[in-house]
């Protein structure tokens, strides 16, 4: 698996299956098929990419565009494809996404137990900010709120 090629894209609604496949595998209460559904059709405040290895989806990121803000709402990665860089390479595209949309800061929750993707956001420039207390619904585990200003390395560049 390593070494692959990984392209990122817009998602699909033909994507789903397999985008319901890596949630199931990554989180213990997935978001259902309907959902991602009308996340791609009805919300037009709504991005959701791909992460692809040749045809098949090994990733993909949400976010919501609220006013100058960048709301993440998910993101997922195959354990199998996991620290190959797959999940920073959909932050990177979520951010070009928004800053071609005039978002200026992003934010998102994270379980306070997820230290590896903690670690993952704070080398991309997230911050904690806040505690949402008994966040999640299947353990009542605690969600840290992260935010990241969008600097000029973004805003002027583009990257």
């Amino acid at each position: 698996m390593a070494g692959q090629s990984v392209t990122y894209r817009c998602m699909t609604v033909e994507d789903i299956p397999q985008v319901h496949l890596v949630e199931r595998k990554c989180f213990p209460n997935p978001w259902s098929k309907n959902i991602f559904f009308s996340e791609l059709t009805r919300n037009d405040a709504a991005i959701y990419l791909v992460a692809l290895v040749g045809e098949r989806v090994v990733g993909y990121a949400g976010m919501w565009i609220i006013l100058d803000e960048g709301h993440i709402t998910n993101i997922g990665v195959d354990p199998a494809y996991r620290r190959q860089g797959i999940g920073q390479g959909l932050l990177d595209e979520l951010t070009k996404f928004g800053v071609a949309r005039g978002v200026c800061a992003m934010t998102l929750e994270v379980r306070v137990s997820n230290a590896g993707a903690q670690a993952l956001y704070t080398k991309l420039g997230f911050e904690p900010k806040g505690i949402r207390k008994e966040y999640y619904q299947d353990d009542k585990e605690d969600a840290l709120i992260m935010w990241r200003e969008l600097g000029e390395e973004w805003t002027n560049t583009g990257n």
